[in-house]
């Protein structure tokens, strides 16, 4: 059990957070009180309108306003029409940025890890301070991290899906 990752931890740029989520622990408590825990092996970070491959790349609308809200806050949508993607709101309001949860340990992939962690649409919305249901914790591991380019974002063009804002633990610790 590790210290739970406070609002400071979000409230700084997603090329911070992004690398540093990295070796934090995803928490989820169970409505019977079981907790599913999964340490988070792999981050992408999106930031700003300018980055074509963020959903605010086109603006401010009802599904991306929640990135241009308050960080450490949960953003997740459906891919493909099934599969809810997780992500954690950074930086200042109205500054949207946010880092894609691409991998666990345990879980290669996003949705994967969204499946296995049981997070939805439901979660939507929800902050992770203070929260009962739903933290990050850290117990001090500090992966060695290795960056490279972010995963399916080819509409993005080759600027902005070549930029290496993916960050992969090295799992030595």
């Amino acid at each position: 059990m590790g210290r739970r990752i406070n609002a400071d931890f979000f409230h700084r740029d997603v090329l911070e957070v992004a690398p540093d989520l990295v070796g934090k622990i995803l928490v989820h408590r169970m409505p019977d009180g079981t907790e599913l825990r999964e340490r988070i092996a792999e981050t992408e970070a999106y930031r700003g309108e300018e980055d074509k491959g963020c959903h605010a790349s086109k603006g401010r609308t009802k599904r991306t306003e929640l990135l241009y809200g308050r960080s450490g806050v949960i953003y997740v949508y459906l891919c493909y029409g099934m599969h809810w993607l997780m992500n954690v709101i950074t930086g200042d309001t109205d500054q949207p940025q946010g880092v894609l949860l691409r991998a666990g340990e345990r879980y290669d992939g996003p949705a994967k890890l969204t499946k296995n962690m049981k997070i939805d649409g439901s979660f939507n919305g929800k902050s992770l301070l203070g929260n009962e249901e739903i933290w990050f914790e850290d117990d001090g591991a500090r992966p060695i991290i290795r960056t490279a380019p972010r995963v399916g974002i080819d509409y993005a063009g080759d600027h902005w899906k070549a930029i290496e804002w993916r960050f992969i633990s090295g799992g030595e610790y």
